[in-house]
């Protein structure tokens, strides 16, 4: 189930605000800019689907998104907890950092834990099946996927090296729990 927790950032054992309702976390999240969203496929996605196929589930969702935001491209990411990368993959993203382009994903499956710096707050996403998040550019933030990542999830760029990773350098997320999914 989705989760919006929200602190003071110099507190992160009190959660000033905790919801798991879709409309109170999209309420909270557009006061910082940031778009939540929940979608439904169209159509069913078997287990081990194509990224083709899990495209054409959400293709309407999709289009809508390109038309207006102009991504240039649309893909598939799929993690499971059995990659023998996953502690390096997980290790990437764990320290606050930012994007020169907006950060938006979408859970076709699984789960991870976004959680953005924003001011003197730290708003805690737990994204779940069905879930998008879009992370305004210059946001700083960090994404735990967990020690036994599970995820499918259909990423959207505009620039092909608008994901790397910008570190601030910052120890506020080692003060943060991480993500235990």
């Amino acid at each position: 189930m989705s989760r919006l927790r929200i602190f003071a950032d110099n507190a992160p054992d009190t959660p000033e605000f905790s919801s798991h309702d879709g409309d109170a976390i999209a309420r909270e999240l557009r006061k910082i800019g940031v778009t939540f969203e929940r979608w439904q496929a169209a159509q069913p996605i078997a287990p081990g689907a194509s990224p083709e196929e899990v495209m054409a589930a959400y293709r309407t969702d999709i289009d809508r998104l390109v038309a207006e935001h102009g991504f240039k491209s649309v893909d598939v990411v799929s993690i499971a907890p059995d990659n023998p990368k996953r502690e390096e993959m997980r290790a990437k993203f764990l320290d606050e950092h930012f994007h020169k382009e907006d950060e938006v994903r979408f859970f076709v499956a699984g789960s991870g834990l976004f959680t953005l710096h924003v001011g003197d707050r730290v708003y805690e996403i737990e994204c779940v099946k069905d879930d998008l998040i879009a992370v305004p550019d210059g946001t700083t933030h960090w994404f735990d996927m967990g020690p036994e990542p599970s995820f499918v999830a259909i990423r959207f760029f505009t620039e092909p090296d608008g994901w790397v990773g910008h570190f601030t350098g910052t120890d506020i997320a080692r003060r943060f729990p991480r993500y235990e999914n």
